[in-house]
């Protein structure tokens, strides 16, 4: 009850001091002509107990964004602020708090928070914690001035690596890390990479780094992701159904499209391993589906996983891995205000490197 009151008061002794939001108010599809988000005054968070309050600096945006506004993951309540790839510096804390954030440079990524109970927590699979609490989907995120989270859930930044470069590490690079570990790949052994957005262009980096022998494939519809990938390195980039030549052991799909997941199991060697990294999957053409050749596709030891959410390990050795690379993501840098036409573009399939909200 005193941690009630102390949120109370303080959220009386502060409803004057307001701050700006870019919000979900309802459900629906993202095209030209209809933004999906609203731009409120809301009042400044309260950080109590062991909450910290953050200034934010910069949010990245990220596919999610459009599975939460369209439904396929949808917020716990509405309005909504969303974003989880959220930089910041910590400007005030709750009574209870104990790291020594004050004043420090953090960032908040997909997982807001977690149990810490139960057998997933306890194994250091937070991310599969059926109490697991999503940034900008379950609580307020980035897409604003200032936001709280709870103190074991916000990530000291290495100074290192700037704002923006930063916010992407915290989804499209800590997942796409998971996604990489999930592969289970060898030194010397081939990897596809089906699309070539914010994930795809830091995993490729991430690759090259971690297996040198290892050659990597990207199949892309976009030209100029294609062309993005072979200026990094790519060792062949093709469209998502055009043959690489040669089997590869692990692919990761980074698409919200059915498509690429049938192309890569049909790309991929004996034993071969996909792992599709999305949190949701578009509707438009699962009628591909239909087409599943066992033979072509599933025979022979291929396996397929997925990857679901992130864990506070991840963030932090990704960023830790960030600066031993050294990573630098490429962005393309947008205003609050500019947070639907970032949205729409990202849409529309519009896509190098990582879209990011800077706050001045």
């Amino acid at each position: 009850m005193a941690g009630v009151a102390e949120a109370m008061i303080a959220s009386m002794e502060k409803e004057s001091v307001r701050m700006r939001a870019m919000r979900i108010h309802r459900l629906g599809p993202i095209k030209a002509g209809l933004p999906p988000l609203e731009e409120d005054f809301v009042p400044v968070p309260v950080p109590v107990a062991a909450n910290l309050l953050v200034r934010i600096h910069a949010c990245g945006v990220c596919h999610t964004e459009i599975d939460e506004i369209e439904g396929r993951t949808p917020p716990a309540a509405l309005p909504m602020t969303p974003g989880h790839q959220v930089i910041g510096t910590v400007v005030e804390q709750g009574k209870a708090c104990r790291l020594g954030l004050l004043n420090r440079r953090v960032g908040v990524a997909w997982i807001h928070s977690a149990c810490g109970e139960c057998r997933w927590c306890k194994n250091g699979r937070e991310n599969l914690c059926p109490d697991f609490h999503a940034c900008g989907r379950d609580a307020a995120g980035g897409y604003a001035e200032y936001m709280t989270v709870p103190e074991a859930f916000a990530h000291p930044i290495p100074d290192e690596i700037d704002d923006l470069e930063a916010t992407p590490l915290l989804c499209a690079g800590a997942v796409g890390y998971r996604a990489l570990r999930l592969c289970r790949l060898e030194n010397g052994q081939d990897l596809g990479l089906t699309g070539f957005g914010a994930s795809g262009h830091l995993v490729l980096q991430m690759a090259q780094h971690l297996y040198p022998d290892s050659r990597i494939f990207v199949f892309a519809r976009s030209q100029t992701e294609r062309r993005f990938a072979a200026q990094l390195g790519a060792h062949w980039t093709g469209d998502t159904a055009d043959p690489p030549g040669t089997g590869l052991d692990a692919i990761i799909d980074t698409t919200p499209a059915w498509l690429p997941v049938l192309a890569a199991m049909e790309a991929l060697a004996p034993g071969g391993r996909l792992v599709i990294n999305a949190i949701r999957k578009e509707s438009g053409d699962r009628d591909i589906l239909a087409s599943l050749d066992y033979d072509r596709h599933l025979w022979r030891e291929k396996t397929l996983s997925t990857v679901a959410n992130v864990t506070r390990q991840d963030v932090r050795k990704c960023l830790r891995l960030a600066v031993e690379i050294p990573l630098r993501p490429h962005v393309t840098a947008y205003p609050l205000e500019g947070a639907n036409q970032a949205l729409l573009e990202l849409k529309q399939g519009h896509i190098q490197g990582a879209k990011v909200l800077q706050l001045l």
